[in-house]
């Protein structure tokens, strides 16, 4: 894992395009076992939900809300990846270097994205705060994704794509497309007048933070290759879920912290059931 504090210019590239990439975040070795464990995990399997696009496509995925010393929560929970949320969280473009305390960041729910060869369905274009607004919570700006790449992401197996800037839009609204929930098109439409459209081609190990407004979207898998990537969404303490009861202890409660070898040198496997607390098979998906 990198050791490198985000720098005073990458805070800035994210609090203007609400989004940064951060290459060779893990290293070979890392992303190796999280991927092995990811495909073996029979807790990810039995709890996955199938979400099908407009067009009757389905991809999958796994979200729970307590990170463990599994090996996503050891990952989610490292010290490199608490300090550069913190470092981004809030739209403060006068902070200059990451903060090392990570007290006031919170986990608000992880989840594991399977887009499988051919059959991997798109997902429309939202903002994750489209989502989130309707459990209540009042700071965007205190709200934030970040996207490992488990397996390589292009524009053949359907990567993410964002439009660059879109978050300064502030929310927009949503209804559903499909069993998905997506933002208004008419808005979509609106802002690819004069926003750019970017493709977010990652590596295995890559990271993507973006912001919790920023418009994205995935195209279907059609190539022959997995896409998988694991999103831990933050969250700080002073942001409440008035509405969010699934998660209310989660989104509020600090992240125990946890040095960044812990994902190589600690003994550490797959989900547990009742550890993990996953989002029931019959939750509605826009709870995500």
């Amino acid at each position: 894992m990198t050791t490198e504090s985000l720098t005073s210019e990458q805070i800035q590239q994210y609090n203007q395009d609400g989004y940064l990439i951060v290459r060779n975040f893990l290293n070979t070795d890392e992303v190796e076992k999280l991927y092995h464990v990811a495909i073996e995990d029979n807790m990810v399997s039995k709890n996955a939900i199938n979400v099908n696009d407009s067009t009757g496509k389905r991809s999958k995925l796994s979200l729970w809300y307590k990170p463990g010393n599994d090996v996503y929560g050891l990952l989610t929970r490292s010290q490199q990846l608490i300090d550069s949320v913190d470092a981004l969280l809030d739209g403060e473009a006068t902070r200059s270097v990451a903060t090392q305390s990570g007290g006031t960041v919170c986990h608000f729910h992880s989840k594991l994205m399977q887009k499988e060869p051919l059959v991997g369905g798109a997902w429309e274009w939202h903002q994750d705060y489209g989502y989130w607004y309707k459990n209540e919570f009042l700071l965007p700006d205190q709200m934030m994704s970040v996207m490992v790449a488990i397996t390589d992401a292009n524009r053949e197996n359907g990567c993410l794509q964002v439009i660059k800037g879109s978050h300064k839009m502030g929310r927009v609204e949503h209804g559903f497309s499909g069993e998905q929930v997506g933002a208004s098109q008419r808005y979509v439409d609106l802002a690819l007048k004069t926003m750019e459209l970017v493709y977010v081609e990652l590596k295995a190990g890559d990271v993507l933070f973006f912001h919790s407004n920023i418009l994205h979207r995935s195209e279907a898998n059609l190539s022959d290759k997995p896409r998988w990537s694991m999103i831990s969404c933050y969250n700080r303490t002073s942001n409440i879920g008035y509405n969010d009861s699934a998660s209310s202890m989660s989104s509020i409660t600090p992240i125990d912290v946890v040095p960044n070898d812990a994902l190589l040198t600690w003994e550490a496997a797959g989900l547990s059931e009742e550890g993990a607390d996953f989002l029931a098979k019959e939750a509605d998906v826009s709870l995500k």
